[in-house]
């Protein structure tokens, strides 16, 4: 196949996968970078740790969260007020709110943000005003002494409409074109899941899943039977930084669990699934606090959890919260504290309510906001950023920080977390998050096997 060359500087070449840019985006094409290494942090940021998290608002966690835009309060569609009720991650086990494309639309009601109310269980039955509640505090605990010792940014938005996979695929390439053609998608359609077949993955066998796209005019297609889910057609950070020599692994659950299948994303980018890169994908996810106690941390590293440490809908369970602060304390208690920055990051909203609608891009989203906390001894303490971001702000804040070369993609048009830190100040001792299970019980935890029933 043929390839393109991109000089990211005078004696760095980065080569891509041969294929166009995405439509409407030449003008966005990769530049060289401005500088190397020290570029987004002066040389004090070493390690990006991404810790993604799945299914819920930014008001479902942070609602009266001071300082924040998080009210407590909401609109049904009828236009009548609705006080935000408590809800708990073990509640309701087995029952998940629809939150695909149609659905979210359904919910955005033409950005007047009162359809939540519309909504309907993955059953079909009505949601009435289900999705309208926040979690309980005292299970969101270690979320909250995270945003209230560090930075909280109440702006951040996912990059189109849709669920799980298209915001995990975002998260690693900040685009997800998946044609020659202007089309991008926005969702998955709902496909069972099955252990003897990856479906979301390049070991899928057929008939491959189905999409919703969205091309440059706005018209949805439901296109059935592909394309496969094993892309070639954007570029991912896999690419960006091998070029500029960056370390990086994926953590993430086994390919053989409903988990692995859905949300390990570079499984469904061909030139990593069928190369070297995938030594850099390491199953099971907890590997990473191993790998931090023994002085194995990557420059870059993307966090995935198994279904029961997600914070999913459904899951009846409230490990979660428990999960990321064993990231964050592992790292804290290690010699890699001083020179990490941890983003916590949740993939999509799940159906439950939030109120501020999102900016309208372009045809694909912004979609609904979700939380996002910022840990480093170089946040700038006890602050919420109203500062507007999307997925693409994280990938370039990794840009930046390492000097490599923008992917192009929304990466390009992000503002970048960089206004979140302030590198003249002195480092911010670290102080223990308190949670409810310690590190040591995720690395005796038996991973489930089973995806949530929505499989995303």
């Amino acid at each position: 196949m043929p390839r393109r060359m991109l000089l990211v500087s005078a004696s760095l070449a980065l080569a891509w996968c041969g294929c166009s840019q995405p439509a409407g985006m030449q003008n966005a094409a990769p530049k060289p970078a401005q500088a190397l290494r020290a570029s987004g942090s002066t040389g004090k940021i070493q390690h990006v740790v991404i810790i993604i998290q799945e299914n819920r608002s930014f008001d479902n966690v942070f609602a009266g969260f001071p300082g924040a835009d998080a009210p407590l309060t909401g609109l049904r569609h009828n236009g009548k007020p609705v006080t935000l009720h408590q809800a708990t991650l073990q509640q309701d086990p087995n029952v998940d709110i629809k939150h695909d494309y149609k659905h979210a639309q359904i919910e955005y009601d033409s950005g007047r943000m009162d359809g939540f109310d519309e909504d309907v269980w993955m059953n079909g039955q009505p949601a009435k005003t289900y999705p309208y509640a926040y979690l309980s505090r005292k299970e969101v605990a270690p979320y909250w002494a995270m945003a209230t010792q560090y930075t909280l940014a109440d702006h951040m938005f996912p990059t189109v409409w849709g669920p799980s996979f298209t915001a995990h695929l975002d998260l690693i390439a900040g685009t997800t074109l998946v044609s020659r053609a202007p089309l991008r998608m926005v969702s998955e359609i709902d496909y069972p899941y099955n252990q003897d077949n990856p479906n979301w993955t390049c070991a899928a066998s057929p008939p491959p899943p189905s999409y919703i796209l969205v091309d440059a005019k706005g018209t949805v297609t439901e296109q059935g039977g592909g394309p496969p889910p094993c892309f070639n057609q954007f570029h991912t950070m896999a690419d960006t930084l091998d070029a500029a020599h960056v370390s990086w692994r994926y953590y993430a659950p086994a390919l053989s669990t409903g988990s692995g299948q859905l949300w390990s994303s570079f499984a469904a980018i061909r030139n990593v699934y069928n190369g070297p890169d995938w030594a850099n994908v390491i199953a099971p996810e907890t590997t990473v606090l191993k790998d931090i106690t023994n002085g194995k941390l990557p420059s870059v590293a993307w966090v995935v959890p198994n279904v029961n440490n997600s914070d999913h809908g459904g899951t009846g369970s409230d490990t979660g919260p428990s999960w990321v602060a064993a990231i964050v304390n592992t790292i804290g208690e290690s010699t890699y504290w001083k020179s990490t920055a941890i983003v916590v990051v949740w993939d999509d909203w799940g159906g439950w309510y939030d109120d501020v609608a999102p900016p309208q891009l372009d045809f694909m989203g912004l979609g609904f906001r979700v939380g996002c906390i910022l840990v480093s001894p170089y946040a700038k303490a006890g602050t919420v950023t109203h500062t507007q971001y999307e997925y693409g702000s994280i990938l370039k804040f990794v840009e930046q920080t390492f000097g490599a070369a923008s992917l192009g993609y929304t990466d390009a048009r992000a503002n970048s977390l960089s206004d979140s830190f302030d590198f003249a100040q002195p480092p911010i001792s670290f102080k223990s998050i308190p949670a409810k299970y310690p590190p040591s019980y995720f690395l005796k935890q038996r991973p489930p096997g089973k995806a949530p029933d929505d499989d995303d």
